[in-house]
Order: C-alpha cells, then sequence, then structure tokens
C-alpha cells in the first residue's frame, strides 16, 4: 500500500492550478536558474507587467516561489522544497495508477483464460 505525502487538499490544490498555467511554469523554471525581478520576467513574455505580477502572486501563494528585496529590485526565487513536494506526489500518484493497471491487466488475464476454458469445453 502506498502512502501519499501529507499536505492538506487545499495546499495541494493551490500548488497543482498554480502549475497548470504554461507561462507560471516558465516562471518558475527561470527563476531556478537565475535571479530574476519581477520586471526582468516580464520581459520575457508578451503581457504588461501587471500580468506577470498576477502570475507571480499565484505562485506566491502556491509557496513556489518566494520574493525578496534586494535594493529596489524584487528578485524572484523557486521555493524547490515546494517543488520537490509536487514532485513526490506525482512519483505516489503514479505508482498508484501503475498498481491499479497492474492489478486490471491481471483481471482481464485471468478473465481471457477462464473464457478459453469455457470455449474448450463447449468445443468437446
Amino acid at each position: 500500500m502506498v502512502v501519499l505525502v501529507q499536505i492538506a487538499p487545499t495546499n495541494v490544490d493551490r500548488v497543482f492550478a498554480a502549475l497548470a498555467d504554461h507561462t507560471r511554469r516558465d516562471i518558475v523554471r527561470r527563476a531556478l536558474s537565475a535571479e530574476e525581478g519581477i520586471l526582468e520576467l516580464a520581459s520575457h513574455y508578451p503581457m504588461s507587467f501587471a500580468a506577470v505580477q498576477k502570475h507571480v502572486a499565484v505562485l506566491e501563494r502556491a509557496g513556489l516561489i518566494t520574493k525578496q528585496r534586494i535594493g529596489r529590485r524584487r528578485v524572484v526565487r523557486t521555493n524547490r522544497e515546494a517543488l520537490l513536494v509536487a514532485r513526490r506526489l506525482l512519483d505516489q500518484y503514479e505508482g498508484l495508477w501503475r498498481a491499479r493497471i497492474d492489478r486490471m491487466h491481471k483481471l482481464i488475464a485471468e478473465t481471457a483464460g477462464a473464457i478459453d476454458t469455457v470455449a474448450t469445453k463447449e468445443q468437446r
């Protein structure tokens, strides 16, 4: 039996809802490798500065990034621990579904075997 990482459902929903958007996933990726301010981040996207700020706010509420004031800049950094928790959750869900699929395959094979046995008896 697989035991899932224990996180409040609302927090899990926030994390995966935040990661559901391509722009937000890209912001998380960029914030992993560099320390850009929101203004620099905004230059990468064909949208307004305010729109990028909203994406950053969603990621921050989900705990996936942090903002730190360095001088006049608000530097965006990925919270690696939160990303690892999301990864562990996905790995656990994958394990659950693979186990279910394996059980279905076994059931189908058993059912097919039973059908073959019945068909062989009827042919006699």
